[in-house]
């Protein structure tokens, strides 16, 4: 089992330029994010249910739901990860049920993550351009979508005009993970920024 802490994942949580979601996506953004979804989004299974997750460390880290884990069984190989055919044993490093956001780690290997973008201080995805993936459904295989992001929910959720089940990821124009999908809400979802995920995560590191 992978025994990296939760503190080498926010290596990979750093602050990149400047937002880009005040244009439309293109044909290509959409492009762009399907084949990441296609290389990097998995299914985790918990002891409640299963859900999508996403590779956000190189090492076997995947942001997802709370809904497949559970607060309970932080710190228990009680997840499997399912990637690239095959069923891997994950151990559950992070579960908040305030925030509904989770962290599972598959086995030590090398894994396709995703680039990620942090907000940065005083930054907002209120009124951003954002792409999901739509699920595939009978005679519609999943495809990219676009939409801007709502600030009208509590601080710190956002709201997304896309049918996309939690632990699904939420990208930027140019292809880089900026948050993730913690509940349905309405005709869309609610989604949290990764700065959110960094917090929670540093303070599991703490002594």
């Amino acid at each position: 089992m992978s025994r990296l802490p939760p503190l080498l994942l926010l290596c990979c949580l750093v602050a990149l330029p400047s937002f880009a979601g005040e244009v439309r996506p293109s044909r290509a953004d959409l492009q762009r994010v399907m084949e990441l979804h296609a290389r990097s989004v998995v299914r985790v299974r918990g002891p409640k249910q299963s859900g999508p997750g996403v590779f956000v460390g190189a090492g076997g880290q995947v942001l997802t739901s709370v809904e497949p884990v559970g607060e309970a069984f932080v710190g228990l190989n009680a997840a499997t990860v399912e990637h690239d055919g095959k069923a891997l044993p994950a151990k559950v490093v992070l579960a908040n049920a305030a925030l509904k956001v989770a962290v599972v780690a598959a086995p030590d290997g090398t894994y396709p993550a995703v680039p990620v973008k942090l907000l940065r201080d005083g930054d907002s995805l209120d009124g951003k351009w954002v792409v999901g993936v739509l699920p595939a459904t009978k005679g519609q295989p999943a495809r990219p979508v676009a939409a801007q992001a709502s600030g009208n929910a509590p601080e710190p959720f956002y709201d997304v005009p896309l049918a996309l089940p939690p632990g699904s990821p939420v990208f930027d124009g140019d292809g880089r993970l900026v948050a993730v999908v913690v509940q349905r809400y309405r005709r869309g979802c609610r989604v949290l920024p990764l700065g959110e995920v960094k917090v929670q995560l540093a303070s599991a590191d703490a002594p």
